[in-house]
């Protein structure tokens, strides 16, 4: 797993909450992929970000991925 977090995100302290949340979500999300793979996660610029609207957003790409695969 890889993410991208540029400058337009914030100080450093926002983009490390949030690269903290998106680790967490993905470890929470991740025993649902069927097969490995890499993965690169770049969040949407928003004002407030929280572990449950990321868990939720990466359910719902993991369910896309395994219906492709």
């Amino acid at each position: 797993m890889g993410i991208a977090i540029s400058k337009k995100y914030g100080k450093a302290v926002r983009r490390n909450r949030i690269k903290r949340l998106l680790r967490q979500a993905f470890y929470n999300t991740c025993g649902t992929l069927q097969k490995p793979y890499a993965v690169i996660l770049l969040p949407k610029i928003s004002e407030e970000y929280s572990l449950a609207a990321f868990e939720q957003s990466l359910t719902k790409c993991m369910e896309k991925i395994n219906r492709c695969a």
